[in-house]
């Protein structure tokens, strides 16, 4: 069976993902949503390689914002996706490409712990702008406290150089700046733009299930095996 992984960003949990995982299950995809939380760049990336490794097929792979800074450590996908996401390279973080925006700066809340929050008024203007204000008011009651440092990790090895990769740049994103995404956007594959604001997959699902549904008809496998199987 196709299957596709779902990776979040910071402050934001697998049930952000909701719809759109239903949409691709209910189309007979397999969609795998795995928890980050771990605590560091590189506890997420294994939790995530460890839910790539489970599966029969090397999976679609999406990372969300810092969710792409875990995807571009991982091996055995079958094609990535960077959306609003850090494509890092040699000894890059996400803080240290500028991270997030003064925006999305000013709605952070530290914690007495060093954990940090989301300030929930300005989360749902930096983060769901473009949502109305019930789905907007939902999704910032799913945000979770984020353990310090994620942001300033640095992933071991680059999956971007050797594994075919979209990004799409949310060009309305009030969290991580367009001009930065579309730096980024330059070390991928391919580069698409959505008037959009930071995360579609609340906002507008239907284009993230459409993008999905589109590379799972038209990209290429490798299997475990390195045999390769086309799906048309």
């Amino acid at each position: 069976m196709a299957a596709v992984m779902l990776v979040h960003g910071l402050y934001h949990r697998p049930e952000h993902f909701a719809v759109v995982a239903e949409h691709l299950r209910t189309a007979g995809t397999e969609v795998v949503v795995p928890e980050l939380h771990r605590g560091s760049l590189l506890a997420d990336t294994a939790a995530v390689q460890a839910a790539i490794d489970a599966l029969l097929e090397p999976p679609i792979v999406l990372g969300h914002s810092y969710g792409g800074s875990v995807i571009t450590g991982v091996c055995g996908a079958r094609h990535l996706v960077y959306m609003a996401a850090f494509v890092l390279d040699v000894g890059e973080s996400a803080a240290g490409l500028g991270g997030a925006s003064p925006q999305l700066q000013d709605a952070i809340s530290p914690e007495p712990d060093g954990s940090t929050s989301l300030h929930p008024d300005r989360a749902a203007a930096t983060l769901y702008g473009d949502c109305p204000e019930p789905l907007a008011a939902w999704a910032v009651d799913l945000l979770r406290v984020q353990a310090p440092g994620c942001g300033r990790g640095v992933p071991e090895r680059h999956s971007w150089k050797n594994t075919p990769s979209t990004y799409f740049i949310c060009a309305q994103d009030r969290a991580i700046e367009p001009g930065l995404q579309r730096k980024l956007a330059s070390r991928c594959t391919d580069v698409r733009e959505w008037q959009t604001g930071h995360s579609p997959f609340v906002g507008q699902p239907s284009l993230i299930v459409e993008l999905l549904q589109e590379l799972l008809a038209t990209t290429t496998s490798h299997g475990r095996d390195g045999g390769v199987t086309t799906t048309r």
